[in-house]
């Protein structure tokens, strides 16, 4: 009877750990699903580069840093569900340079943007990231010699990356990073919804839901 007792004990007590972490993560969900609806701003602004149709009903929100180890693993990832999902999903890059010395990368990544190579450096990045910033070891003087590739002006990259607007757009994510209580990167939310459980699987489920949603068959 006495273990009979200690295993039900254990199990009301793992059913309700169960029922509240699923009560936590559907409030969570209301909670930024609201300040999608109502605060579209911390999700997107102005200066947010973005890939994608104007038209996508499915916004997938990424708060990066090139850096990031698990940006880069994400991005093929993140690439091949546009291609199956032409025109349904608008990607939106956001920032969050969490790291010592990650600032600087996105200041080299936005002053390639004024050139017109915004997602040619960001590429070469993620492919390089190994030789560059190996386990947050930041090498930026080998940065300089594989930019390149995407077709940049290196040393005007260099005067670029100091003009006071890439400043201000990082100081605007990293403040929409903690009113979204963004803990790392990558950090997703699909139409104001967060990835709360992360994975490859989950993402991908996240964002399928949504495009049944918003587009029922």
């Amino acid at each position: 009877m006495k273990y009979a007792l200690v295993g039900i004990t254990c199990l009301v007590l793992v059913l309700a750990f169960v029922i509240g972490n699923n009560y936590y993560q559907e409030q969570q969900t209301q909670k930024y699903g609201f300040l999608a609806a109502e605060n579209a701003d911390l999700f997107v602004r102005d200066h947010s580069r973005t890939l994608g149709s104007d038209d996508a009903r499915v916004y997938l929100v990424e708060f990066m840093d090139p850096a990031c180890e698990t940006c880069a693993a994400f991005a093929p990832f993140i690439k091949q569900i546009m291609d199956a999902n032409p025109g349904k999903i608008k990607l939106v890059l956001r920032y969050a340079p969490f790291h010592d010395g990650a600032d600087d990368f996105v200041k080299i990544l936005e002053a390639a943007g004024m050139q017109g190579k915004y997602w040619e450096t960001l590429d070469v990045m993620f492919a390089t990231q190994n030789i560059w910033a190996n386990h947050h070891n930041y090498q930026p003087d080998r940065l300089w010699d594989i930019l390149p590739r995407a077709g940049v002006d290196i040393e005007q990259i260099k005067k670029d990356m100091h003009d006071p607007a890439i400043a201000r757009i990082i100081a605007q994510d990293m403040a929409d990073v903690r009113a979204l209580n963004v803990q790392k990167t990558p950090g997703y939310f699909v139409n104001g919804r967060p990835l709360q459980v992360f994975g490859y699987r989950q993402l991908s489920e996240l964002i399928q839901s949504e495009l049944n949603a918003q587009y029922p068959k």
